[in-house]
C-alpha cells in the first residue's frame, strides 16, 4: 500500500532508496544541485558499479556539478525539455514527490510525496516505471566535461541570442523568428519555435535555460 511522506520522511526515504539500490537507480528532477550527503551515497554506489541514471530539465548544470558528475563513471545524465516530474526509483521502490533533487528544496521547502513499494503495489509500481522509462526515452543524453564547458564558454562570445541577433539586424524578435522559419532554421509548433537540423547546420545551438531554453546563432549569420 502506498505510503504518504512529509518533507522529513521524503528526505529519509530518498536516502534509504539510494542506499538499498542493488541493480539500477533512476533520479528524475527538473532542478539538479546535489547536497554532500546525496553525493556521498551516489559515490558509494559508483564504487559498487551500480547503474545510475539522472534526468534533469530546467537549468544548465553548473561547472561544479559537471566536474563531480564527470568523476562518477556509472552515472548517465540526460536532459528532458519541459520536465516537471520528480520521481526517484530503484528496483524495489519509488518515490513520487514534489521535492526536487536540489539542496534548497530538501532544507527549506514544505514537500509531499508518496512511497510505492514494488512488492506491495506491483501495478502502481509498474505504471510508474513505464512513465519513468518514457521520460528517459525522450530525454537527450548529456556527456559533458569541464573541458567541453570551457571550450563552449570560449566560443560563446561569437554567438548571439535570437533577440540580440534581431537587434543587430534592426528587426523585432518575432519578425526574425518567422524569417528563420521561412529559411528552414526554425520550426513553429504550438506557438513555440524549435531549432531544426538545417538551423543546427548554420551554427544554431539550443541551450537549456531557467524559462525553458534559448537558441544561440552565429553573430555573422546572413539573414
Amino acid at each position: 500500500m502506498a505510503q504518504f511522506l512529509n518533507t522529513s520522511a521524503t528526505n529519509y526515504f530518498l536516502e534509504e532508496l539510494i542506499k538499498s539500490t542493488n541493480d539500477k537507480l533512476i533520479l528524475i528532477s527538473p532542478f539538479l544541485k546535489l547536497n554532500n550527503r546525496i553525493k556521498e551515497l551516489l559515490e558509494d554506489k559508483n564504487r559498487l558499479k551500480i547503474d545510475m541514471r539522472i534526468v534533469y530539465g530546467k537549468v544548465e548544470l553548473k561547472n561544479e556539478e559537471i566536474s563531480w558528475l564527470k568523476e562518477i563513471t556509472y552515472i548517465r545524465t540526460s536532459f528532458c525539455e519541459n520536465l516537471h516530474a520528480k520521481c526517484y526509483m530503484n528496483e524495489k521502490m519509488c518515490i513520487v514527490t514534489s521535492m526536487n533533487l536540489y539542496d534548497f528544496s530538501q532544507v527549506n521547502n514544505n514537500e509531499m510525496g508518496i512511497l510505492i513499494k514494488r512488492d506491495e503495489d506491483p501495478d502502481l509500481y509498474k505504471a510508474t516505471k513505464e512513465e519513468v522509462n518514457r521520460i528517459i526515452r525522450i530525454s537527450d543524453e548529456v556527456r559533458m566535461s569541464i573541458e567541453k564547458v570551457k571550450k563552449e564558454e570560449e566560443t560563446t562570445y561569437q554567438k548571439l541570442t535570437t533577440s540580440k541577433l534581431a537587434t543587430k539586424h534592426k528587426m523585432k524578435t518575432d519578425e526574425l523568428n518567422h524569417k528563420l522559419v521561412e529559411l528552414g532554421y526554425l520550426e513553429l509548433k504550438s506557438d513555440k519555435f524549435y531549432l531544426t537540423e538545417k538551423g543546427k547546420g548554420v551554427g544554431g545551438i539550443w541551450r537549456p535555460g531557467k524559462f525553458g531554453g534559448y537558441i544561440l546563432w552565429n553573430e555573422d549569420m546572413a539573414i
